[in-house]
């Protein structure tokens, strides 16, 4: 909160640098005495308002247009309390939530846009990141902190990668200041996201988050999963060889004799390499020539993924690690640690949890860079296993409950006036794609609800492209797109189609400025009326039956249907009315694409792209977006929730 010198005080997000959303009715609030009088000033207006008997006091003042920057004054009537803030500018505020690939941060991705850092100098692009805060009593009157940051080359690295993106191509376009607010949570589900009134429909959520108002369970819980976490690594690190004893070196020393150890290409998993879905800890070592010394040179190992954490070493000096498969791994390298002549990398990872192949990722860079020379470090290495143990103890994730992020950072902040909202989420709900629509129509209508602002813009980022490339059976994730699609039936609402710019290989693609792009696409048209760019690719409308075909029709076609490269369309399915898609033929005639099968004579529904990764989905439009994916089988759900 600001604080003035006695009971006067305003919300975190009320501060310094803020972006107030322009030509609006805005929400100023705060506290002050009990029944006491304060004044706004604003850009040459005053408004007054009353605390309440909470001493709980809120004012709405007009804006004007875009521009800045501007002060504000808050004061009592007696004028023994003020509160004064400087460099507000007036623009466009966007709320931006979800999981990690919305709350990805710029500098995770430090060595896919250096330039974009480096460059960064634009006081008209701010953001706020809301601190994570879950709650399942009530909803909380402030945030548990934060303040208003512009984008320049230091504080861009906070910023979230699609955030920034997203308010950069919008600044391009618009020349007005952009201000994001950023709440999300790695990891989070939908329900996490929605008030407890709203979630009180689904039965099972509402009950489970009953049983999560019992503040002393959830000391518990957080208290023995903390010891359990650390037990078990104290188990694993007493067992593991690599570690040394009274009587062996450390797997890391350079003396170590490792002549012995199996070889391995990297990147790969432990489970392509004959270890199986073990939990452990897997040691690697490589050894490298560099001909000339590294003295005075910036050096940076980069290991793209590792699952689920590593510890890194250079010629037996510890240089960095990190306990989470979702970060790539870039490691700045010490003077002095690289020498001329033979050197010696070691990683060790662990991997704990009982669902997941640890190792490195596949599709990623692995290299180490010196100056401005590049040594690719994939390829051979050698590896040995330290220790095998038991799978680490499941974690509950508490701080994902029902209603509990809507309480902790967005209930705080609904006051603020904003222009819509972006959100980037689904993985976590492809567990559970059943309800995963009616929970996003949900969300979608509570926040209008509690903004009380009629149906400002939501824009949503449809699951990319991910996992290998034609399993056996298509998983959640089609499920879960097709219900991000059908939530487009709700008022002024749009999509960022992002199935050809995903990563088979990590859920966390690092493709973030595109994904920032389509979202902007699609806010131009939702929000500002913008026809001159494609808002997204072609979004299917309707099929009829035409014979033994079946004709399909889309929007937002984007001057016209092509498919990209040229030839035929793949990745169109057909069925009869048993449901039993066939892999079909498919021709752009005109505005629509007529589809066929010769083992389907009666063709009752189609679909298309219907894959976790559906690639070779070629179905674009010529402003050169991809369709999105659909069926028109109304029962999907049922079918394909694994």
């Amino acid at each position: 909160m600001q604080n003035g010198q006695g009971s006067l005080r305003l919300p975190r997000l009320i501060g310094n640098g803020m972006v107030l959303q322009r030509n609006a009715g805005v929400k100023i609030w705060g506290w002050a005495a009990e029944n006491g009088k304060v004044s706004v000033s604003f850009c040459g207006g005053k408004y007054d308002a009353y605390a309440n008997g909470e001493g709980k006091w809120m004012v709405e003042i007009p804006t004007g247009d875009a521009g800045g920057p501007f002060a504000m004054t808050v004061e009592t009537a007696d004028g023994s309390d003020k509160i004064t803030l400087e460099n507000i500018l007036l623009g466009d505020v966007w709320l931006c939530s979800g999981q990690s690939n919305m709350d990805m941060r710029m500098f995770a991705l430090q060595s896919v846009y250096p330039d974009e850092i480096a460059q960064a100098d634009n006081d008209r692009i701010r953001q706020f990141a809301v601190p994570v805060k879950f709650d399942f009593n009530g909803e909380c009157e402030d945030v548990a902190g934060g303040d208003w940051e512009s984008a320049d080359s230091r504080s861009i690295r906070r910023f979230s990668a699609v955030g920034y993106f997203f308010a950069s191509k919008l600044y391009e376009k618009l020349g007005v200041p952009i201000g994001i607010i950023n709440a999300s949570l790695g990891g989070a589900p939908a329900e996490a996201f929605i008030s407890e009134d709203a979630i009180a429909p689904f039965r099972n959520e509402y009950a489970k988050l009953q049983k999560l108002k019992d503040e002393g369970y959830i000391q518990r819980i957080v208290a023995e999963e903390r010891e359990a976490g650390k037990e078990w690594h104290r188990r694993l690190d007493a067992v593991d060889a690599g570690l040394g004893s009274d009587t062996e070196k450390p797997f890391y020393d350079p003396q170590y004799d490792a002549s012995g150890w199996t070889s391995v290409n990297v990147p790969s998993y432990w489970n392509e390499i004959g270890l199986g879905h073990m939990n452990g800890a897997v040691w690697y070592r490589k050894e490298i020539d560099l001909p000339h010394p590294a003295d005075g040179e910036e050096a940076t190992l980069c290991l793209g993924n590792v699952i689920d954490e590593d510890t890194v070493y250079i010629n037996g000096t510890r240089i960095g690690g990190f306990p989470s498969q979702y970060v790539p791994r870039r490691y700045q390298i010490p003077d002095g640690v690289l020498r001329e002549g033979r050197n010696i990398i070691v990683v060790r990872v662990v991997s704990g949890s009982d669902n997941s192949d640890g190792g490195f990722y596949a599709g990623k860079k692995y290299f180490l860079r010196i100056g401005d020379r590049t040594i690719d470090v994939s390829g051979e290495w050698k590896y040995k296993i330290g220790a095998k143990c038991e799978p680490m103890p499941p974690a509950s994730n508490i701080m994902w409950g029902p209603a509990g992020l809507y309480n902790g950072m967005l209930a705080p902040v609904i006051p603020y006036t904003i222009k819509g909202a972006a959100w980037y989420q689904g993985e976590t709900n492809a567990q559970w794609p059943a309800t995963y629509e009616e929970l996003l129509k949900t969300l979608i209508a509570n926040w209008r609800s509690k903004w009380k602002q009629g149906d400002f813009p939501f824009v949503i980022v449809q699951l990319p492209n991910f996992r290998e490339i034609y399993r056996p059976s298509a998983g959640n994730w089609p499920a879960i797109r097709e219900a991000q699609r059908r939530a487009l039936s709700m008022p002024n609402t749009g999509m960022a189609v992002t199935i050809d710019i995903g990563d088979p290989y990590d859920v966390h693609s690092l493709n973030k400025k595109d994904v920032g792009i389509r979202l902007a696409l699609a806010v131009l048209k939702t929000a500002y009326g913008d026809d001159s760019e494609a808002a997204s690719g072609p979004l299917f409308r309707e099929a009829k039956r035409d014979g033994n075909r079946m004709l399909v029709y889309f929007d937002e076609i984007g001057g016209g249907l092509v498919a990209k490269g040229g030839g035929r369309l793949n990745r169109f399915e057909i069925a009869a009315e048993d449901g039993k898609f066939v892999p079909a033929e498919a021709e752009i005639e005109g505005d629509c694409v007529a589809v066929r099968s010769g083992l389907v004579a009666a063709p009752s529904y189609v679909r298309y792209a219907w894959d976790d990764n559906p690639e070779g989905a070629n179905l674009y439009n010529r402003k050169g977006l991809p369709a999105s994916p659909f069926t028109t089988e109304q029962q999907y759900v049922k079918k394909n929730a694994g």
